[in-house]
């Protein structure tokens, strides 16, 4: 077992930070001649919208994968699987925040996230347009390079609280409890989807949180909130991987949020 365990260690060195970065920039060459303009939008079966950038991101992304590494998986939301029982699986998410994307509101990122045998050990959030470039591999999180970590929050009072959206929550979980957390924070804003936990990785908010998520939200989440030393879960505070939901936190308040959460309401 030790010996298998230092060859999946190497393999993971192999595909680091630096291949992560070519992604990256992969995203910004394929988004820069959507931004800022007037798209045509679809709607999909769950009425998410979805735009030719999101697809001309992911088929980017898919073949420079492909070209480097074969033999992987392909898991992207905008196309079907490829070999998704690989040893090696890429989770896609081109355009996280389409929404804010579609009225030119900077706070859309790509999603990549790199899974072994089903568990994600690496993952990136991208923000082409602010030009950031946030990696975790569960050990640690860099900012364009830069070691980051969540910031040390002991008090609600004092803790900044994200959402994506205050209606999801509402019709999938107890709205008068997230209502009482709301209360007691110090600053609630719905600077949401993926950026949420960017800024919370980062150590520019405390808390985010998200109802419902698709395994491409929250997968390439989990290294990076883990490698800047946050406390991420499901919405039950079970595997993270498994969801429904989302919960990311410093750890220092992670289990009084979900404590908060799930109170019976009075």
């Amino acid at each position: 077992m030790e010996g298998g365990s230092c060859v999946t260690s190497l393999k993971i060195k192999t595909m680091n930070q630096a291949f992560f970065r070519r992604l990256a920039d992969t995203v910004a060459d394929a988004l820069r001649p959507y931004w800022g303009r007037q798209l045509a939008v679809e709607l999909k079966e769950d009425a998410s919208p979805v735009t030719e950038a999101d697809r001309a991101v992911e088929r980017a992304l898919r073949a420079q994968i492909t070209q480097a590494y074969p033999t992987h998986g392909l898991w992207g939301e905008e196309y079907d699987p490829e070999r998704p029982d690989a040893e090696w699986v890429w989770v896609l998410d081109p355009i996280d925040g389409t929404k804010s994307f579609i009225v030119g509101v900077p706070l859309f990122t790509t999603l990549i996230g790199l899974l072994h045998e089903g568990r994600p050990v690496q993952g990136a959030i991208i923000q082409p347009i602010l030009g950031q470039f946030l990696y975790g591999d569960g050990q640690g999180a860099w900012l364009n390079g830069e070691r980051v970590r969540v910031r040390p929050c002991h008090r609600l009072e004092e803790a900044i609280l994200l959402t994506t959206d205050e209606n999801h929550i509402e019709q999938h979980h107890d709205g008068a409890a997230f209502a009482r957390l709301r209360r007691r924070v110090r600053l609630f804003r719905t600077w949401g989807d993926a950026y949420g936990y960017l800024l919370v990785a980062t150590g520019r908010a405390d808390i985010m949180l998200d109802a419902v998520m698709h395994p491409w939200d929250v997968l390439p989440l989990i290294p990076v909130v883990a490698g800047a030393g946050g406390a991420i879960t499901s919405w039950h505070g079970e595997d993270a991987v498994k969801g429904p939901g989302c919960v990311a936190a410093a750890p220092t308040l992670h289990a009084e949020v979900l404590r908060i959460l799930h109170e019976p309401t009075t």
